[in-house]
């Protein structure tokens, strides 16, 4: 038995984000913060700049679907499975602001051969929904941890 099968589902899924983290430049980069990892389970955070805000002095979408979409991806990613999304939607319900601190919780809907499904609830610092997001996953080849 390898090492990486001794692992525990929870040990795992924290050893493969640690391993996504380190090479997540774009996450990083925007001041993503990963708060919990679970199989099939992340969330992120992110506070809003006045560099990601748009001409209506809201938060740009773009930031909102991307702090989404790194939500899914650690959630897609906690079986030791490199996986990518293969189709992504996202439905704005509020606006976000400057100074906003935005929550992404990922939670894995249904999981079956290579595919995946994925919602990710987008919140800000009072709880208020933001935006909803549906991830749809598929695996490729190779895993996060090495053997």
């Amino acid at each position: 038995m390898s090492t990486v099968e001794s692992l525990s589902p929870q040990a795992l899924a924290e050893a493969c984000a640690r391993s996504m983290w380190d090479e997540d430049n774009a996450s990083r980069h925007l001041g993503m913060e990963l708060l919990a990892v679970a199989p099939g389970e992340a969330s992120l955070s992110m506070t809003i700049t006045e560099a990601m805000t748009n001409g209506h002095s809201t938060c740009h979408g773009g930031y909102i679907f991307t702090l989404a979409d790194s939500a899914f991806a650690f959630a897609c990613n906690t079986y030791n499975q490199r996986t990518v999304a293969q189709h992504c939607s996202v439905t704005y319900i509020a606006p976000a602001f400057r100074g906003d601190r935005l929550m992404a919780a990922a939670r894995e809907v249904s999981r079956r051969g290579r595919g995946g499904i994925y919602d990710i609830a987008i919140t800000n610092q009072k709880g208020e929904q933001i935006a909803e997001f549906r991830g749809h996953s598929r695996t490729v080849k190779g895993a996060l941890l090495p053997e």
